[in-house]
């Protein structure tokens, strides 16, 4: 099977969904069209994790973030042309478009190439990334817009899923998941480490609301015995000049594993999320997690079994407060953490199904057990 990818945020979550893709189906050709953000990770830098056997690159020169109609013009033009071609030589069974831009421009280009096997995993929802509630609607009618275009809509949990549900838009879910390898149960907290550690991940950017993060460490400025780590970059770390927080930068995959498995508790402070990858390799590694309550968030806990939900700066406080004071508790929470995981977030289990979509199958997918709503 050929399938083409359609990705214009080509880092952070997004790649690491498209690249567990053409990881999970090796004997199929992925065409990957891409755009890049260098302030993020160079499309360079992002295409060395990626298999090289089964997977072609074309870079989308035009593609862009923000909102602007003679850029998204020419991105549209350009993406066209593409797929028109890749058409044309008979290497298109099945699109994928991945987040809100690639999702809107993608599905118009397909239309008027006249592809019809069209997947679109918005991999958070752009409509609820905004503040301001004209932008939240006018996010919302583009949505309805690209629906209209045509394309199965194939989000990545269930709450994501309830939000396009709400705006009338139908589609199923397939949770993420992450690949569990044997060394991913095995690695152990450094031995002798002094200070309790409170972790995240990701882009230092206004989604995973770093100012938050900020304040919550800020209350523990004056605990010795306790530490942050925010693991990535992004334009936003000014926001991040709590004294007891270390900023590491972007690290491997291995490094990043590495930090997480020595520290005692995942924190994420996201406004919204698809569903988080950094947060699911956290509770493979046997960390509890302490997520706000939004949107892919929900979907991890259970029952308060292998972390909880948060709804303010102070609770979250007072829930670092008690795994501080109760670290047998914490331990006993990691081995629920990564049971939940095997069970609900294994990329094999669940990324295959994607096979089944591309080959244009019904998706068969499995209740969301670990949803604590």
């Amino acid at each position: 099977m050929k399938i083409v990818h359609v990705i214009e945020p080509f880092a952070a979550g997004v790649a690491v969904f498209v690249r567990s893709l053409t990881e999970t189906m090796p004997e199929d050709l992925h065409i990957v069209i891409h755009g890049e953000r260098k302030q993020i990770m160079s499309a360079r830098e992002v295409k060395r994790t990626f298999p090289k056997q089964n997977v072609r690159f074309l870079r989308w020169r035009s593609a862009q973030r923000s909102i602007n109609p003679v850029k998204d013009w020419a991105a549209f033009n350009e993406l066209y042309t593409i797929l028109n071609r890749l058409k044309k030589k008979n290497l298109v069974d099945a699109v994928h478009l991945h987040s809100a831009k690639s999702g809107l421009l993608g599905r118009l280009a397909c239309r008027l190439a006249g592809i019809q096997n069209v997947i679109y995993t918005p991999n958070g929802a752009s409509f609820l990334s905004s503040g301001n509630p004209f932008s939240g609607f006018m996010y919302k009618q583009l949505e309805k817009i690209g629906n209209f275009l045509g394309g199965k809509v194939v989000c990545c949990s269930a709450s994501e899923s309830e939000e396009y549900q709400k705006l009338g838009i139908e589609n199923t879910f397939v949770n993420n998941g992450i690949e569990l390898q044997p060394e991913t149960h095995n690695f152990k907290p450094r031995a002798g480490k002094s200070k309790f550690c409170v972790i995240t991940s990701g882009r230092i950017e206004e989604q995973k609301n770093p100012a938050l993060f900020n304040a919550i460490a800020g209350y523990f400025e004056d605990f010795d015995q306790v530490e942050f780590i925010w693991a990535g970059e992004g334009q936003d770390r000014h926001l991040l000049n709590s004294a007891n927080i270390k900023i590491t930068g972007w690290l491997d995959a291995e490094a990043l594993r590495n930090q997480v498995a020595r520290a005692d508790i995942y924190l994420s402070t996201s406004h919204y999320e698809g569903l988080s990858f950094g947060v699911l390799e956290a509770l493979a590694l046997r960390k509890p997690v302490l997520l706000s309550n939004c949107i892919g968030n929900t979907d991890v806990i259970k029952n308060g079994l292998n972390g909880d939900i948060f709804n303010n700066e102070t609770e979250a406080i007072m829930k670092i407060l008690g795994y501080y004071n109760n670290q047998e508790m914490v331990a006993v929470m990691g081995a629920y953490a990564q049971e939940i995981c095997s069970e609900n977030f294994d990329r094999t289990q669940n990324f295959l199904t994607y096979k089944n979509i591309y080959s244009g199958a019904q998706a068969t997918v499995k209740p969301n057990t670990a949803s604590s709503r």
